[in-house]
């Protein structure tokens, strides 16, 4: 072999080493899919969007109907059949109870739990929220035109004072007339498949929560094992501090490369 094509071999195989050695330091996980919780729709989660996305993360923001468990699984579960590789499911307030069911799925290596209900085999999201009750409840029920089916909503007054205290007064104003109602059956359906069991878990914990408080959120991850940030913000966190929950999510994709 000449001085010439030894030389470039050498440069080839240096070259490819470099690049599996930065493929190494890769994140597992580059399909992060987001499921938003009650009250709202997935415009909230720009900002963390945002972040991941100029980060190399694909992002998909799931938009749930809201209209019962079963529903917003399968909404969950067709978001993860669109991703072309291993994904970390984020889900915010009851969407944790979404994400609990449909992180069963295979093609899941991390669950983020934001500020979420995270139930065991068997409990539902009322059950739980009612074992510590969140202060200042200013939830209201209306009635589904047609059929006997009933939803929860904040009265747009109260919205910002009870979900999204450290946000501007204009946000909070937006995220009140956007909201999504949530259908009061969807809080009674127990889970029967738990993926937290199973998965790498973390959870973001929100000590100035006025929907899920925060002792509930303490206990459920406590129970969990769940790898836990606490950050001092409202229940709308993932608008007032994106930053800090888009560092979570990334941390646990890159930590599921290291499983």
């Amino acid at each position: 072999m000449s001085i010439l094509r030894k030389t470039s071999a050498i440069a080839l195989m240096i070259a490819m080493g470099g690049t599996m050695a930065h493929a190494d330091t890769k994140p597992a996980a580059k399909d992060i899919v987001i499921v938003h919780g009650a009250l709202v729709d997935g415009s909230g989660w720009r900002a963390v969007h945002d972040i991941l996305s100029k980060d190399g993360f694909h992002v998909t923001i799931v938009q749930e109907p809201l209209t019962g468990l079963a529903e917003d699984v399968e909404a969950t579960k067709r978001a993860i059949d669109q991703q072309p590789g291993p994904v970390v499911l984020v889900g915010h307030s009851y969407a944790g109870s979404v994400i609990t069911v449909a992180g069963a799925d295979p093609k899941v290596t991390a669950l983020v739990y934001v500020a979420a209900l995270q139930p065991d085999t068997g409990e539902a999201s009322g059950q739980l929220l009612s074992k510590f009750a969140a202060p200042d409840n200013a939830m209201r029920t209306t009635a589904n035109r047609g059929t006997q089916d009933k939803f929860l909503s904040l009265p747009p007054a109260k919205f910002r004072e009870a979900y999204a205290a450290d946000v501007s007064a204009p946000d909070a104003l937006f995220l009140a007339d956007s909201q999504q109602q949530l259908a009061e059956k969807a809080l009674g359906a127990p889970v029967s498949v738990v993926a937290w069991r199973t998965k790498p878990t973390y959870a973001i914990l929100t000590t100035q929560d006025h929907i899920v408080s925060p002792e509930l959120q303490r206990w459920m991850y406590q129970r969990s094992g769940a790898k836990v940030t606490e950050v001092s913000a409202s229940h709308a966190v993932f608008v007032s501090q994106p930053a800090a929950v888009a560092r979570v999510i990334e941390a646990s994709a890159k930590q599921a490369n290291n499983s």
